[in-house]
């Protein structure tokens, strides 16, 4: 509107001033060598304005000329872009339907002229793993190895195409030249420790879990069960080599870990190794008393002997707040036919497949039944055990 404005303001100066012009022409001499050229002031201005739209003309004709041409020099390369991008697509939507053989072949080609290639060679990877091919598959990632960003995803990506075919020994060799610490990142975090759970390398699992932790790889529960896992397989390993071994690895655990159940049975067991029964059952006794759990009761009939009667007399006590525990009646029963009470055995068998009958519960009451010379109670447990198969 301001611009139309200025237009017909101008126009209308020009309307007013053009009689002055007109009537005061002026007079313009121009001598170029030997030419000359005689006019007056107004037929010269308007050969100048005549001029500068001719010479605006001729730029605006060359700048279209050049487009023209560059146009068609690149259309070639326009045209195979389009078809990249429609390759791209095809190979996405053959991903999302799992048709690897097209999705393959659409994004090896959409990877030729497309606009991230990157993209489209780790799909085709991709698609060639799930068809067996790993030699294309291969060959895809060393093409995207070319650009120096990829690195660290096309060893990532290497290394899950190895565990997932099996082989371990190459997975780990890229894992060490990746060489996990705090600095690494996520992927690469969770690539060892998934490396290093199925190697069951454990020693190396205890140095990377500290930083796995800060890091936040895993949720709590997940963090919490793989430390302990680890814990655990490194004491019963250690009680293998030497008791020395054990007790170095007992005391490497934080205060914290030395009050969990797995880790204390994992202890006791290699103490009853190398004949400490006592300090055994006093760390037994000290976690039962805290806070006794369905793992101790578990673990408790093959860490305590026939004549331990002090541990014995503990677990009696907790009759009142266990009765209906069917963790803790199966541990007394356990133990009571290690001294040879199978009258006490039974009851206990009993108060079992009372709270949580299965198979193996009616089949113990049946063999104590059995053995008692109670023919049709255990004739009837042995059905109920063959029931809840």
């Amino acid at each position: 509107m301001i611009k139309t404005l200025v237009y017909v303001l101008l126009i209308l100066i020009g309307l007013c001033v053009s009689p002055l012009i007109i009537g005061q022409s002026g007079y313009v001499y121009i001598a170029i060598g030997e030419y000359q050229i005689e006019t007056s002031l107004v037929a010269a201005v308007v050969g100048l304005i005549f001029f500068y739209f001719a010479l605006q003309l001729v730029e605006w004709l060359l700048v279209l000329l050049l487009n023209i041409i560059l146009s068609s020099r690149y259309l070639p390369a326009k045209w195979r872009q389009k078809t990249a991008k429609k390759q791209t697509l095809i190979g996405a939507l053959a991903i999302a339907e799992e048709d690897w053989p097209a999705a393959e072949t659409a994004m090896a080609k959409g990877a030729q002229q497309g606009e991230i290639p990157l993209l489209n060679l780790f799909a085709a990877a991709r698609a060639a793993h799930y068809q067996g091919k790993t030699t294309a598959r291969d060959h895809y990632l060393t093409q995207a190895e070319k650009n120096p960003i990829a690195k660290t995803a096309v060893e990532t990506s290497r290394a899950r195409y190895f565990i997932k075919q099996g082989d371990l020994v190459k997975a780990r060799t890229i894992v060490d030249r990746l060489s996990p610490t705090s600095k690494s990142s996520a992927p690469v975090l969770r690539l060892a420790v998934d490396l290093y759970q199925q190697q069951q390398d454990w020693q190396a699992l205890k140095l990377l879990l500290p930083i796995v932790a800060k890091r936040k790889i895993l949720n709590d529960s997940e963090q919490l069960g793989l430390a302990t896992q680890t814990n655990a397989i490194l004491l019963t390993n250690a009680a293998q080599e030497s008791e020395a071994e054990l007790e170095k690895c007992w005391h490497w655990l934080s205060k914290a870990e030395r009050k969990q159940d797995e880790l204390i049975v994992a202890y006791a067991h290699g103490l009853n190794l190398f004949k400490h029964q006592d300090k055994a059952l006093k760390l037994l006794s000290k976690q039962l008393k805290a806070q006794p759990t369905s793992l101790l009761f578990n673990a408790l009939p093959d860490l305590v002997s026939a004549d331990d009667s002090e541990i014995r007399k503990l677990l009696e006590r907790l009759e009142s707040t266990h009765e209906n525990d069917a963790d803790y009646q199966t541990c007394l029963a356990k133990l009571a036919m290690q001294q040879r009470d199978a009258k006490q055995a039974k009851i206990h068998w009993q108060n079992v497949c009372r709270i949580a009958p299965s198979h193996q519960a009616w089949l113990a009451l049946a063999q104590i039944q059995e053995q008692l010379g109670e023919n049709t109670p255990a004739a009837q447990s042995y059905r109920k055990a063959a029931i809840s198969m």
